[in-house]
């Protein structure tokens, strides 16, 4: 199995047919055909099932889809970052990391880097912790954004001079928008709207004294925008990061922070013995300048 194999393979997925993925690599069927059961027949599964229509993916073929995806990614990332000449440093960072005001903090680095480096080009992935991990630990991602309490062991990391603050996303026309914090009883028998992260779930529950359980969770969530839809909407209240969304005059929306306050500190992190390109390098050198 090799990239070209792996190219073969995406474009079938991707197109649903022989047919369609032949067109698109400038072949024809029969050898595209024979390269999929060569792929197969090394692997051991099927991967494909071939209908009258279209083509769908097994288990395994969605979770070679998956990994092809990535390897692919991975392989031209490593080529645009040998194709940098030792002369000029230029090419693409990669970051990732869930959604904070902390990353202003990151984006500050990031302009600092561009007066200097004006060929550097910025990437940002938004997701879940697990997820960022996982860019990581594949070498998708160069660093991450870890709200805490996070896993660390694997990585380097800078703590940021940055804290978030938890708090309650709701309604103006709510009676709890006229109290200035929200405390444990307060949430109570609100219709909840919360982060389905595992590490979220472990904060609150000690800010609450371990009553996680009692409440009353309506929905989850893993980005906050969508959540803040469903605020509006009336469908509940949000638990979530302070200045995420955007609570001005105009907005039907307001924040209220916890009490006892729950803050949470940041650390940008990279893979421990991680090989950088020479723009990664040098953004290290430029956060450790601004951060250590």
């Amino acid at each position: 199995m090799d990239i070209r194999m792996l190219q073969y393979f995406l474009a079938v997925a991707r197109a649903e047919s022989i047919s369609g993925a032949a067109e698109r690599l400038h072949m024809t069927q029969p050898p595209l055909s024979r390269q999929l059961k060569d792929l197969e027949e090394e692997l051991g599964k099927q991967l494909l099932i071939r209908g009258n229509r279209k083509i769908t993916l097994t288990e395994e073929g969605m979770l070679l889809r998956k990994r092809a995806e990535e390897i692919i990614e991975l392989f031209e990332k490593t080529k645009a970052e040998l194709s940098v000449s030792d002369a000029n440093i230029t090419g693409d960072i990669y970051i990732g990391g869930g959604e904070t005001e902390g990353i202003r903090t990151i984006a500050k680095a990031i302009c600092q880097m561009q007066k200097t480096y004006e060929h550097v080009n910025f990437h940002l992935f938004s997701g879940q912790a697990e997820d960022v991990a996982e860019r990581l630990d594949n070498g998708l991602l160069d660093f991450g954004l870890f709200i805490e309490p996070a896993d660390l062991s694997k990585y380097d990391f800078i703590k940021l001079p940055a804290t978030d603050i938890w708090g309650v996303l709701l309604r103006k026309d709510s009676p709890l928008a006229a109290c200035k914090t929200i405390k444990p009883q307060d949430l109570c028998e609100l219709p909840l709207i919360i982060s389905n992260q595992a590490m979220v779930k472990n904060e609150i529950s000690g800010w609450l004294g371990g009553d996680y359980d009692k409440l009353n969770i309506v929905a989850t969530y893993n980005l906050l925008y969508n959540a803040s839809l469903l605020v509006e909407e009336g469908a509940g209240y949000a638990l979530c990061l302070d200045q995420i969304i955007k609570t001005t005059a105009d907005s039907p929306l307001c924040f209220r922070p916890l009490e006892p306050k729950l803050e949470v500190g940041m650390n940008i992190v990279w893979k421990k013995y991680q090989v950088f390109s020479k723009a990664a390098e040098k953004f290290l050198e430029q956060l450790q300048k601004e951060f250590i």
